[in-house]
């Protein structure tokens, strides 16, 4: 039997300080709860250097001492149980003590990013009990079926379909068309799930932070669908689509600058001044809201009796999805190179980011710099111009409040990109 070589001294007092770590991390949680339990603020560390120097013993000595100390600790876990004061208060305790012993012997083998990620989320659901209880209590049966539906499409369809290009252009992509209809119905789900918890208003604005970083049209979509069903949250979700909007022009720096940062550089000004100009007017839309008596009305009452999985408007937005990259990339093959404005227009319609990182890599080639960072500019400008056009399917109150505000994010765009540049 091949015996590993024994870690130098630092690299020991590293491994079992990190376990250390980790194991006072869970009990810091556990001492709050320390009438309910059995361990805490002391017991938790020692345990997490009971499952490390198992692990040593077993991989330098006794190939069978870490079984041996697992099936010791848990019968001390078990009489623990049974002793009385764990029964009352549930088996919480005691399976954070077996995932604290197995976590210092996940440090032991070198898997400590892992570990540390796993006693992160442990505490995480310890210190949250009060809070997923709530939740618990207001979630009903329609929104587990709805994750089930979520995870179907997520979790089974998507990674058998095919990740490559065909028919004509060569530009239709089952896997990407579908990965719309999983965001778009994601994120109708997540700010479903997030007004819930948090309230109509702060649970819709934190949706739009995070549509923004994944698709900003995809939540436009889902969004305004939501604002005809629920006219009264108009104001809302207006400021949660043009969240979403300004989150996608600070990404698209992001890529860009990732790419070719001489482009991004031209972009700071014309995106950040876009971006910028929907952030002010944003604020002005939720400060006046605030101070509005139908900012009172409760939300919780209005969004509960609603579906919050429709499977079928996100299906549609994919197959449309798959018809503008069909018509964008037409576009790019019949202009050519001195179409670059016409093509990113249209590809904007679309996505951004295809067209954005398109640019960047041409611009490291060949390309003009600020030939690139302009037609990325009306690249998002378009975007922005078509998510304008769909809150019109949330209703005239809905248009009424972004037509205004994408108005002059596109005006200030074009004026700063192809006048002040």
């Amino acid at each position: 039997m091949n015996i590993p070589a024994m870690p130098e001294l630092t690299d020991l007092f590293i491994r079992f300080g990190i376990a250390l770590a980790l194991g006072l991390f869970i009990g810091f949680e556990r001492e709050k709860e320390k009438h309910e339990t059995f361990a805490g603020i002391r017991t938790f560390p020692l345990i997490s250097l009971l499952g490390c120097t198992a692990a040593l013993i077993n991989d330098r000595y006794a190939a069978w001492a870490f079984a041996v100390c697992f099936v010791t600790f848990s019968a001390m876990i078990i009489t623990a149980y049974f002793s009385g004061r764990e029964r009352s208060g549930g088996i919480t305790t005691a399976v954070a003590a077996y995932l604290c012993f197995l976590f210092g012997a996940l440090v032991w083998w070198q898997l400590t990013a892992l570990a540390a990620a796993l006693a992160v989320v442990t505490v995480l659901l310890l210190a949250t009990k009060r809070p997923l209880e709530g939740l618990s209590q207001r979630i009903e049966g329609r929104e587990i079926a709805a994750a089930l539906q979520f995870g179907v499409i997520t979790l089974i369809i998507l990674p058998v379909l095919p990740n490559e290009t065909f028919g004509p252009l060569d530009v239709i992509n089952p896997y990407t068309i579908w990965l719309m209809v999983v965001l778009i119905a994601g994120i109708n789900f997540v700010g479903y799930i997030l007004i819930k918890t948090l309230g109509a208003r702060q649970g819709i604005g934190l949706a739009g932070l995070l549509g923004g970083l994944a698709s900003s049209t995809a939540l436009t979509l889902g969004f305004s669908r939501r604002s005809r069903l629920e006219p009264s949250f108009a104001p809302e979700f207006a400021f949660a689509i043009v969240v979403a909007s300004a989150v996608m022009f600070a990404r698209v720096l992001v890529e860009v600058f990732a790419v070719h940062p001489p482009v991004g550089r031209l972009l700071l000004l014309p995106l950040c001044s876009a971006g910028g100009a929907g952030v002010l007017c944003c604020a002005v839309l939720w400060f006046l809201r605030r101070n509005s008596r139908s900012a009172e009305a409760c939300p919780g009452e209005h969004v509960s009796a609603r579906n919050p999985f429709e499977l079928w408007p996100a299906v549609w937005f994919g197959l449309l999805f798959g018809c503008i990259l069909f018509i964008a990339r037409a576009g790019q093959v019949y202009f050519g190179t001195a179409g670059i404005y016409v093509s990113s227009i249209v590809t904007g319609f679309a996505d951004v980011d295809p067209i954005a990182l398109s640019l960047s890599n041409l611009a490291r080639a060949d390309l003009d710099d600020m030939i690139a960072a302009r037609g990325i500019t009306l690249a998002a400008l378009a975007n922005t111009f078509v998510k304008m056009l769909i809150t019109l399917i949330g209703g005239r109150a809905l248009f009424r409040y972004c037509f205004p505000i994408f108005g002059v994010m596109i005006v200030v765009g074009v004026f700063v990109s192809f006048v002040m540049m």
